[in-house]
């Protein structure tokens, strides 16, 4: 088969690859379409030490099933494999197992022809659904999941709650259609590239530049930050009001302080979110198709074989998608 694979800091190379042969419990399944994740490009950048190249990056996938229980069925995959025995897993947390693995982390992804994952990993994807939206899900999960972790601490509902959102990737983009699916008073989007502001713009979210005009402080009910550095938590410490709520989503850099004084005389909520459950995931395939989150226009597709240069091009921050999906 053909495989896109990381081979060094900011390279890639498209080449032949050993196909992959499925074990018990296993499924085999040809990989029809494959997001570009905030964590793929962290790793392209050199930052991330559990993924050495050479090896098969890749997780955000939707594909068919060729060999096992769902033979035939189109489905997306639930990357996380956990143990499915522990505290975690049987009390409906599996994203927390300690034994957990990532699809694309050290074990071969999904910038690939063929995959072979656990069958229980795998859920159906409804007839009629575009493949390339459905390998949304993922990222659409871990907005889910974000917000719905916030919502369970916050002192007042979504509904008299004014958001904020910090980061227009797609995890960011999502938060902020699904806290407008939740019924939020009102959600801004922060985010510095232009092309990305207009394509949130574009998808119904009021978005601005936080470079040029910085979000009002003690403000916003909630704030999601899809960044994670130093100046996002920052700001989202500042933005949020007293007895808010901060889910921490994004992870770009994981050292530095933060206004501790604030947040506790403030009583805000901290919330750190660590991608999805299997509810998660059903529930944000079940709302990306029913087209609760919009159009999703905002997405550009690739072949898997110009996977280098869309690496590139999402570096260069001269794509307005919020997320591109390569198609092998």
């Amino acid at each position: 088969m053909k495989a896109l694979y990381y081979t060094a800091t900011r390279e890639t190379a498209f080449r032949n690859s050993p196909d992959p042969v499925a074990k018990a419990g296993e499924a085999l399944m040809a990989v029809e379409a494959v997001g570009i994740c905030g964590s793929d490009m962290h790793a392209w950048h050199g930052h991330d030490p559990r993924r050495v190249p050479p090896m098969i990056l890749g997780h955000e996938a939707a594909g068919r099933v060729l060999e096992g229980p769902l033979a035939g069925q189109r489905v997306v995959v639930n990357p996380l494999i956990s143990c499915g025995l522990c505290q975690y897993c049987s009390g409906g947390r599996s994203n927390l197992c300690p034994e957990r693995e990532l699809v694309g982390m050290r074990i071969p992804g999904a910038f690939a022809e063929r995959l072979t994952l656990p069958a229980r990993n795998l859920i159906p994807v409804p007839e009629g659904m575009d493949v390339a939206k459905a390998a949304l899900t993922e990222p659409c999960a871990t907005a889910w999941h974000a917000v719905a972790l916030a919502q369970r601490s916050a002192w007042r509902p979504l509904a008299e709650s004014r958001g904020l959102v910090i980061g227009g990737g797609s995890v960011g983009l999502l938060a902020a259609l699904v806290l407008k699916t939740f019924g939020t008073v009102s959600v801004k989007l922060a985010e510095t590239n232009a092309l990305r502001r207009a394509t949130a713009s574009t998808a119904g979210i009021e978005a601005f530049d936080p470079s040029a005009e910085a979000a009002e402080l003690d403000a916003f009910d909630l704030v999601v930050d899809a960044v994670g550095t130093v100046t996002t938590r920052a700001a989202a410490v500042a933005a949020v009001t007293a007895g808010g709520v901060i889910a921490h989503v994004g992870l770009q850099d994981w050292a530095g302080d933060f206004d501790a004084r604030r947040v506790t005389l403030a009583e805000i909520a901290v919330l750190g979110v660590y991608t999805y459950t299997e509810a998660d995931l059903r529930a944000s395939l079940a709302a990306l198709h029913s087209g609760r989150l919009g159009d999703l226009a905002w997405v550009e597709e690739r072949p898997l074989a110009e996977g280098g240069q869309a690496f590139r091009d999402l570096d260069q921050g001269v794509s307005p998608a919020a997320k591109i999906v390569l198609r092998p």
